[in-house]
């Protein structure tokens, strides 16, 4: 066993690797990301946590009848700023 084996790359994200890849996913490594328009995963900087890009056309290719202005308002409140409600706010809709 190598000294190595109980890390959290071996005991967590490899595994998460393989069951995505197994399930069909496709899945990349940004350990060494690069970022803007032609970067890695397309984004600007590691604060941007969703893909905007592919979200984009995921929701276009499930949403086919959609005019854009929908699918914009789609992304815009999938990906609105959320920290500062409160957990009360959260849960009384």
């Amino acid at each position: 066993m190598s000294a190595h084996a109980y890390t959290e790359d071996q005991l967590v994200e490899q595994p998460a690797i393989g069951l995505f890849t197994e399930l069909g996913w496709q899945t990349v490594s940004a350990l060494e990301e690069t970022f803007g328009a032609t970067g890695t995963l397309l984004r600007e900087t590691k604060g941007e946590v969703v893909l905007v890009s592919r979200l984009r056309a995921a929701l276009e290719r499930l949403n086919p009848t959609l005019p854009p202005e929908a699918i914009t308002a789609a992304v815009d409140e999938l990906t609105r700023d959320r920290s500062a409600m409160s957990l009360e706010a959260d849960t009384a809709a």
